[in-house]
């Protein structure tokens, strides 16, 4: 698991840390650095991606400095640091390890296993529309960075893994009551199609007929249940969309891929980093500030402080809901303005 990240010269990120946990959310304004300390982390593991001209700091452009994420890591592998560099004439340093273990079978162990997760670093912002469109089936489907191919990453479960398909029928049901069943169509060769069946009169409804919060919580549904999830997973605002009364279920959805051991699950834990602007979903997690990280943008610098670590938080938080007193800017995390 990650630890922390830091971040010199990348975009916004001037010189700041983000903690993690197994889950953290991040709530912090527009413009705070939520989306691009995601980028960063996944830059780490594919770093040709990056620019250095598009990315180093806005008020360094003219200098030399170059821009460095170092990812500090936990069990089990915890004090080891990975970091890449990128350079102004163009160079780019790959990964960097320090404090592997002395032992070549272990130290080769860890090198296998943390190059794996950063390059399996995923971020989703899911677009309704993208999860609707047919899917043109190929082997080993994955969903897509908005949510496409959902149609067949479904496909895929209910061929290879019936049992979790059957499991992710039951658990739609429940957030979605008017819904039994995900159904199939083949618009057109090698296309694949979703529908989802009502439990009165098993009307066929077309994904593309369907409301954008039951698509979004189809696929965010979806990445709970499929066998192989991405090590990390990153949310941009899983709530969006979503009614607040299912908020609890999406919850429930993230702490699975977190905690898989919670509900019988064997395989390892997926690390989630989620960002939100909704007090409704912050409020969920008033007995974890340990989970919460707070972005605030001072100046031209953001800094990211874990909420368990704020002074007086029992005092603060004794009669009121935590989405309230966020919303109140008593914790930062607001724009400036407000």
């Amino acid at each position: 698991m990650i630890e922390s990240v830091e971040f010199h010269n990348f975009k916004a990120l001037r010189d700041t840390v983000l903690p993690l946990s197994r889950f953290t959310l991040i709530v912090g304004p527009n413009g705070s650095g939520k989306s691009t300390a995601l980028q960063a982390l996944q830059a780490v593991g594919n770093p040709r991606q990056v620019e250095y001209h598009r990315t180093i700091s806005a008020e360094i452009q003219a200098s030399d400095e170059p821009i460095k994420v170092v990812v500090n890591w936990g069990s089990p592998y915890a004090g080891t640091e990975t970091s890449t560099t990128w350079f102004s004439k163009g160079r780019t340093d790959d990964l960097e390890y320090n404090n592997l273990p002395a032992n070549s079978t272990e130290r080769n162990n860890y090198l296998f296993n943390i190059d794996h997760t950063l390059r399996g670093v995923r971020i989703y912002s899911l677009d309704a529309q993208a999860i609707a469109h047919p899917t043109q089936l190929r082997p080993n489907m994955t969903l897509a960075s908005n949510g496409a191919n959902l149609a067949g990453v479904l496909d895929r479960l209910r061929d290879n893994e019936p049992e979790r398909f059957e499991a992710l029928n039951k658990e739609l049901g429940r957030w979605l009551p008017e819904f039994d069943r995900i159904l199939f169509d083949t618009p057109s060769n090698c296309l694949r199609a979703i529908l989802l069946r009502t439990r009165e009169g098993h009307h066929k409804i077309p994904a593309a007929d369907l409301s954008q919060g039951i698509l979004l919580a189809l696929a965010m549904l979806t990445l709970a249940y499929i066998p192989d999830p991405p090590p990390i997973i990153c949310l941009e605002e899983p709530d969006r969309g979503i009614h607040p009364r299912l908020l609890r279920d999406v919850q429930d959805v993230l702490y699975r891929l977190s905690y898989p051991e919670s509900c019988g699950e064997k395989r390892d834990p997926v690390q989630v980093i989620a960002t939100t602007h909704s007090p409704y979903l912050l409020d969920l997690y008033k007995d974890h500030p340990e989970e919460i990280v707070i972005a605030n943008k001072i100046g031209q610098e953001v800094r990211f402080e874990r909420l368990s670590d704020h002074s007086h938080l029992d005092e603060i938080l004794r009669d009121a809901q935590l989405g309230e007193i966020w919303y109140s800017g008593i914790l930062g995390g607001v724009p400036h303005n407000t």
